[in-house]
């Protein structure tokens, strides 16, 4: 076992450099979010431009099967739906702001589908992980229900185990754009976002 006394005077200089270098680091508040909106596919982009979100993962939750496949999911009878998880700094970007994005990328009053693509897995949800992020999600859905005086059939409910989708569905619109925007076109998606939520249809991109 080494003794302070005996690191030569280069190390401390090295150790003291890697410390200074990794302090933002620590400074960073890292945090995540789950949200349900449909086509996992379509998820991504709202929060990949987004300052303060290092990573966006498109994946499974809510069902009871361990490891589900892509294949066992979009039959139905799992329990779970496709969903995105964001990885975000909340010291530059709130959960609330998360929030406004989710619901101008949903229509908040389709039952058990979103767009073309129906059936339980593809309903919409926010997923909380403390009473904090409960307590938002509840807020903003109340909020939703006075703006629009109708009932709002997103679903509110408590995290449980992220499975990762496989990886060729991972940035599906960058890996594939033409096969991307021709799905979104054919399924309808911008067409009723813009004619549930008019200009802000998509969300805003926060500075």
């Amino acid at each position: 076992m080494y003794r302070f006394s005996s690191f030569r005077p280069l190390t401390l200089c090295v150790m003291a450099a890697a410390g200074l270098a990794s302090a933002p680091l620590q400074a960073q508040s890292n945090s995540e979010a789950t949200f349900a909106g449909g086509c996992f596919w379509c998820m991504e982009p709202p929060y990949d431009k987004q300052p303060g979100v290092s990573a966006t993962t498109s994946g499974y939750m809510g069902g009871e099967l361990d490891n589900p496949t892509y294949e066992q999911v979009s039959r139905g009878g799992t329990g779970h739906i496709e969903v995105v998880n964001i990885e975000y700094d909340d010291s530059q970007i709130s959960y609330e702001q998360l929030l406004e994005i989710f619901w101008r990328n949903i229509d908040p009053f389709a039952v058990n589908r979103q767009f073309c693509d129906s059936g339980d897995q593809y309903r919409s949800a926010i997923f909380y992980s403390n009473e904090e992020e409960q307590a938002l999600a509840e807020a903003s859905k109340a909020e939703m229900e006075a703006r629009f005086d109708q009932e709002i059939t997103t679903e509110i409910l408590p995290a449980s185990e992220f499975w990762r989708a496989e990886e060729y569905h991972q940035d599906y619109y960058e890996k594939n754009p033409l096969r991307y925007k021709f799905y979104r076109l054919s399924c309808g998606r911008d067409d009723r976002l813009e004619e549930v939520w008019g200009e802000e249809a998509g969300g805003p991109t926060f500075e």
